[in-house]
């Protein structure tokens, strides 16, 4: 195993020896597909609620967060069969749990599937597993029910990481990253999965937070395939992954505050949120980049995949860092057909990155132009608050 076989056609950029790569993405989603413009009548109607100025406010949060569709895993069939998620101040985080278990596994279990397909591999190459999540709780935990839905070996190394938020899919590439390097000829399966039953709730005056999130989360699952040295005969490396690292920001660990309570998790976002990430992101941002002598002039000519947690997020940054409008299309593109589901929103903004590149290519060939996108970075942000970032590679044809 190793990156001294010849490559396939189409591989221009030679992998680097020992780091670790993404060699396979993949993304699996609930059913139940919700369309922003009927969420407002269907959330009210499902929860009894006929407050006519929270309608009015979630109706201008549905318009804001850019969000179009959504697949989440909350149905009618489920509210009939658990009809007390829908009251307020009921103890129901055993039935949220039961279900939240249940979804979280089988949409990890689909996403995988997808992505060792997508792999070309045999599933018995998988060495290790890192599994992300905020929206279960249980001993053992999802990475073993995730295993054991795949049939993987019970050799295979698992690491859990749960309630990190939408930061957790960054965090799991890192860990994932840290593995490949660290153990020659391993081969990671990175997953994730997130439903927003766990903090489903009825509208209510006191906690407009909760607007926001019926307004913007969504559920579904994401996977990837990391490793180092790839097989070029049989794998197609599509990222390199060249430095990672993680702050947290001193003092700011109320900005993004949760608690798992007898009613689910409830969660509460401060205002500034948008502001603190933006008064942080450059700096956080040129230290990766100063690992390979990029500078803030090289901005744009990299290619960035930030986790949309937001529009707001995402207009900030944009602003702040003088980026193209281009340069965030791929994030905006996974809010607007996903909504922000947490953790694997990174999956999808990666699938639409490599799309977007793509074609980009296609259309530099025909006029002779260079590509400029070779580094970029790979960002996301959660409690903490934390930062995670890494410098990326495209690798891709």
């Amino acid at each position: 195993m190793g990156s001294e076989e010849e490559p396939k056609e189409g591989f221009p950029k030679m992998v680097n020896p020992g780091k670790a790569t993404i060699l396979a993405l993949g993304k699996a989603f609930p059913h139940q597909l919700v369309m922003q413009e009927f969420l407002v009548d269907g959330y009210f109607k499902n929860t009894n609620c006929d407050d006519p100025d929270l309608r009015k406010k979630l109706s201008r949060l549905c318009k804001t967060t850019t969000v179009k569709t959504r697949y989440v895993v909350m149905s009618e069939e489920i509210l009939k069969q658990y009809p007390e998620l829908a009251i307020e101040g009921l103890p129901t985080v055993k039935q949220r749990l039961d279900i939240c278990n249940d979804a979280v596994t089988e949409m990890a279990v689909e996403a995988s599937r997808v992505c060792i397909k997508k792999w070309g591999r045999p599933i018995s190459d998988l060495t290790h597993l890192v599994y992300v999540s905020s929206s279960e709780a249980r001993l053992p935990g999802g990475d073993l029910y995730l295993a054991k839905g795949l049939g993987l070996s019970p050799e295979t190394q698992r690491v859990m990481l749960y309630f990190m938020g939408c930061s957790g899919g960054a965090a799991g590439l890192r860990v994932a990253k840290d593995i490949a390097e660290n153990n020659p000829g391993s081969r990671i399966l990175l997953a994730t999965s997130e439903t927003t039953i766990i903090g489903f709730k009825p509208p209510s005056a006191d906690r407009p937070y909760d607007l926001v999130g019926a307004a913007l989360f969504g559920d579904g699952a994401g996977a990837m395939i990391i490793g180092s040295d790839p097989v070029l005969s049989i794998e197609r490396p599509l990222f390199e992954l060249h430095t990672a690292i993680q702050n947290f920001l001193p003092d700011t660990e109320k900005t993004i505050d949760g608690k798992l309570t007898e009613e689910g998790i409830s969660f509460k976002l401060a205002r500034e949120l948008p502001q603190i990430i933006e008064d942080n992101v450059e700096s956080f941002c040129e230290k990766l980049m100063a690992t390979v002598g990029l500078t803030d002039k090289d901005y744009n000519k990299m290619f960035w995949a930030v986790h949309p947690g937001g529009p707001a997020i995402l207009n900030r940054i944009e602003k702040r860092l003088d980026l193209f409008p281009e340069k965030l299309s791929a994030s905006r593109r996974a809010l607007m057909d996903y909504g922000n589901a947490s953790s694997n929103t990174i999956v999808y903004v990666l699938e639409y990155m490599i799309e977007e590149i793509l074609k980009k290519k296609q259309q530099q060939k025909k006029e002779s132009q260079e590509d400029e996108s070779e580094w970029g970075l790979i960002l996301a942000f959660g409690p903490g608050v934390t930062f995670e970032g890494i410098l990326a590679r495209n690798l891709t044809v």
